[in-house]
């Protein structure tokens, strides 16, 4: 089993910043990859940005150039560092977790809320 664990989260105003941390524990040796996802009141969730067990990357469109996610192994915590922050980025944001041998995420956190005020 993996626990994660969301924190960071906040109000902000639009242009600033913020970041994103989520410590994982229990079979870590278990992880391929760890995402952040994002959910809007009303919408779907939605994919923010993964990065693998060897540090390849990829970002949703529209959050490239912005955010920037990143892992610090000897921590078991991945980042999300939030740039130029919108108010259309406001959601719960949850970390996730891919076992190796999977296809999707499996392993979720509880998340944490981002609001960008206008």
């Amino acid at each position: 089993q993996v626990q994660l664990v969301e924190s960071g989260g906040g109000l902000v105003q639009a242009g600033g910043s913020l970041k994103l941390s989520c410590a994982a524990s229990g079979s870590i040796f278990s992880i391929a990859a760890m995402g952040w996802y994002r959910q809007a009141p009303g919408k779907q969730r939605e994919m923010v940005a993964h990065i693998t067990s060897g540090g390849s990357t990829n970002y949703a469109d529209s959050v490239k150039g912005r955010f920037t996610i990143s892992r610090d192994n000897a921590k078991n915590t991945v980042y999300l560092q939030m740039n130029s922050l919108k108010p259309e980025d406001t959601s719960v944001y949850y970390c996730a977790a891919l076992k190796y041998g999977s296809s999707s995420f499996g392993s979720w956190g509880h998340g944490t809320q981002v609001t960008v005020s206008s």
